[in-house]
């Protein structure tokens, strides 16, 4: 195939308007950087696309750190226990008070998306939406470029001094890349529903039940996040909401702690628990972050702040390199942002553990070990303290 010359010279090209992307162009171009951003999806599909909403400490640091925190501060709301439900009964967890004393912060990623998007064009970033990366060339030259498509077929070639690839881990930023990587497939998946329902208590509401985990995710006083472990092979459309709100009373144990506050289903889908992680997390000019950089489980919420993180980790290499000609950051980028990573991973894994009905050969072993989990985590203060700064933490 030829490819002819750039259509369009930036400092650095952007690949992905998800929150990686999006923080990563508004630092650049609080510094003064030109950048390029290029998103396959509309914008009205960005900024009402549901995803997490918890944030971090850090990740909340950042966004103030760099005026990118308006909505933040006006709309979200922070947040400080968790409720386990078991067959054992039930514990709360109110981790505000339990390790390092933190708190998370809700706010939609969509509305964090729709504030990030409207600051990025305000500092004057080019976000080319509905035009899909097709093709990445020369990245270890001194002008790697992309070739790309609009949602009209027109072709356009971008050429940049650096390619941040935050496309996800479907992308063509991480098709491209060759690194190695390890992978845990987990034969878990969770029906992902959203109720136009108020939540039944303020908290998080994890169920740890025989038939399969459920959890209850407030989102605002009329929204609700729910989960539901259900069969890989299910199609979300042939569960009835009769089905859904019966199967979430009975493994959130309503019964016995009162009824949900049922309302229509306005979304839902499936979610597959997959990890993975790559090591490094970068080749020649191009920089992965966000979920290009790692697939990572929700079971912990995790995945909108590594990419927070990420983002402003790899915003200040290039910063160095491009204004300062230090590209000292740029070469550590990997060995700062893996351990991180890899520490997120950890916790992911271990709620997953935690919450799930076991599988394997001795299951009745390993429902017993899960089952002395629990109670330590109920009863034991270091093991409180241990999850509050693992669980807020990132």
């Amino acid at each position: 195939m030829h490819v002819g010359r750039n259509d369009r010279i930036a400092e650095v090209l952007i690949l992905g308007a998800g929150p990686a992307g999006l923080v990563l162009g508004n630092i650049l171009q609080g510094a003064g950087i030109d950048s390029v951003i290029l998103e396959r999806g509309s914008r009205a599909h960005i900024e009402q696309r549901a995803r997490a909403g918890f944030l971090a400490p850090e990740s909340v640091a950042v966004l103030r750190e760099y005026g990118l925190d308006d909505g933040l501060r006006t709309r979200g709301r922070t947040h400080d226990s968790c409720e386990f439900r078991t067959a054992a009964g039930r514990f709360e967890l109110s981790y505000g008070a339990l390790g390092r004393r933190e708190v998370h912060t809700v706010y939609p990623q969509q509305d964090l998306v729709t504030d990030l998007v409207a600051e990025y064009l305000r500092r004057g970033g080019e976000l080319r939406c509905e035009t899909t990366a097709q093709q990445l060339g020369d990245l270890r030259g001194d002008l790697p470029w992309v070739l790309a498509r609009t949602l009209e077929g027109v072709e356009n070639r971008l050429g940049a001094s650096y390619v941040a690839g935050c496309d996800g881990a479907r992308g063509l930023a991480r098709k491209t890349f060759n690194a190695p990587s390890s992978t845990c497939e987990y034969d878990i998946t969770w029906l992902a529903l959203l109720a136009q329902a108020p939540p039944t208590t303020d908290t998080v509401v994890y169920g740890v039940h025989r038939d399969g985990f459920a959890g209850q995710m407030p989102r605002g006083p009329e929204v609700t996040r729910y989960y539901l472990q259900c069969d890989p092979h299910d199609d979300p459309l042939h569960w009835s909401e009769q089905r859904i709100w019966d199967s979430l009373a009975t493994r959130l144990d309503a019964g016995r702690y009162g009824p949900l506050r049922a309302g229509p289903i306005f979304e839902r889908g499936l979610v597959r628990l997959r990890s993975e992680i790559l090591d490094p997390i970068q080749q020649g000019r191009l920089f992965l972050a966000g979920d290009a950089a790692s697939s990572i489980s929700p079971s912990a919420a995790k995945g909108a702040n590594l990419a927070i993180l990420g983002a402003r980790t790899l915003a200040r290499a290039f910063i160095a390199a491009l204004r300062g000609g230090n590209t000292a950051a740029l070469q550590r980028y990997s060995a700062e942002c893996v351990p991180r990573i890899r520490r997120a991973h950890e916790f992911s894994h271990w709620m997953i553990n935690l919450l799930h009905p076991p599988v394997g050969p001795n299951p009745a072993f390993e429902r017993d070990l899960q089952q002395a989990r629990l109670h330590s985590l109920a009863t034991s203060r270091t093991h409180q303290d241990f999850f509050a700064e693992n669980y807020v933490g990132i």
